[in-house]
């Protein structure tokens, strides 16, 4: 991996490494926000503010104290302050989340970069010609790839660079296919084949982390190309350092959340 972590200073403060805004979790399930909002910490960000319902904000604020929350009424403003934007981990597809979604595609600032993962995913495919924000990243299985190039699981998954260099292209986004090898893929034609990562990471929740690792990382400045291909890396390699202690059979989700800081030893 040839990308490097964003640069600690001296003379910092939680400023200085950037607001992540994640629009997630749902009000069965919280799991997903807390997961993607704690890992956007974990990779060093400085502020990381939870917009979701408020039974879901309830649940989450049971598990951590570090993360700022905002129910959704109060969004609006909060867009406008935030260095990235994430959406759709756990959101569901309900109403109320397509409204909301609605409302980040039609109100978040041209410069602020978005990054769309899981429901977010499943509501832009019913109209995907709504995603024209030029600084996005998507990051789909398979089978939320085969929805949104409205084709089926079994082509996508004998077709994955074809399909990843479509959707780059089509949507000029960058995307992160998700699979054991996953492939990231810029509009232009850059790629990159993930090579960390490994079986015990099949489990819900796994791609919360990534949505909020890579997150994390653009927060703090980094190249969005780049920081989508340090996140999937990391969040491999904490899975492959999770998997040597813990079994490939019981690693969870929140595990990988705890081997982050192991990953980031072996890049820094």
């Amino acid at each position: 991996m040839d990308y490097k972590l964003p640069k600690r200073v001296q003379n910092s403060n939680k400023s200085t490494y950037g607001r992540v805004l994640n629009i997630a979790g749902s009000d069965y399930m919280p799991g997903a926000a807390y997961l993607s909002s704690v890992s956007a910490l974990k990779v060093g960000c400085g502020y990381c503010f939870l917009a979701s319902t408020e039974r879901c904000i309830s649940a989450v604020a049971a598990q951590t104290q570090n993360v700022v929350f905002v129910p959704f009424k109060d969004l609006q403003q909060h867009l406008k302050q935030a260095d990235v934007v994430s959406i759709g981990c756990g959101l569901s597809t309900e109403k109320q989340s397509i409204k909301v979604f609605n409302q980040v595609l039609d109100c978040i600032e041209p410069d602020i970069p978005l990054i769309i993962d899981a429901d977010g995913i499943n509501i832009l495919a019913k109209d995907s010609k709504r995603l024209t924000h030029q600084k996005t990243i998507i990051t789909p299985h398979p089978k939320e790839a085969a929805r949104l190039m409205d084709s089926s699981l079994d082509f996508v998954l004998d077709n994955l660079e074809y399909t990843a260099s479509m959707l780059a292209s089509t949507f000029n986004v960058i995307v992160a296919l998700k699979t054991h090898r996953t492939l990231v893929m810029a509009p232009d034609g850059k790629k990159y084949i993930n090579t960390s990562g490994n079986n015990s990471m099949a489990k819900a929740g796994s791609g919360d982390v990534l949505t909020g690792m890579i997150s994390g990382l653009v927060a703090q400045g980094m190249d969005m190309f780049e920081a989508t291909c340090l996140g999937v890396y990391l969040h491999g390699l904490a899975g492959d350092i999770a998997k040597n202690e813990l079994t490939e059979y019981s690693v969870m989700a929140e595990d990988l959340i705890s081997f982050i800081p192991n990953a980031i030893k072996v890049c820094y």
